[in-house]
């Protein structure tokens, strides 16, 4: 499913200015393990949970719950985490970070093994 993004969640600058599919995303699009929180959010924009998810609720209870099934599951962890931090105007702690790093390469592992569900 493609899931578009609002002009309040793209930054200025956004490389990729729009939502990337799971069939569209490309091992060069996952952030690399030393990622800044800019190159993070950036690719987490790249996915809209709650639209994908059709409400708020069930994308924070995806989230909350830490699912990581699937593809999709791990986009809307990233997206949410993302969402938090900007909506809390808080920056994540070490622990956040260690959790947020193990999501995008858990990505990168489902994206290599083409399991784009």
């Amino acid at each position: 499913m493609k899931t578009m993004i609002n002009s309040e969640m793209m930054g200025p600058g956004n490389q990729f200015g729009r939502a990337i599919s799971n069939t569209e995303l490309l091992l060069s699009y996952v952030p690399p393990p030393d990622a800044d929180w800019g190159q993070i959010t950036e690719f987490a924009l790249t996915f809209d949970g709650y639209e994908h998810h059709g409400s708020f609720d069930k994308c924070a209870a995806i989230a909350n719950a830490r699912q990581d099934r699937t593809l999709s599951e791990l986009r809307t962890c990233l997206f949410f985490e993302q969402r938090r931090y900007h909506h809390t105007g808080e920056n994540s702690d070490d622990k956040a970070m260690a959790y947020i790093r193990t999501v995008i390469e858990k990505i990168r592992q489902k994206v290599i093994s083409n399991l784009l569900d």
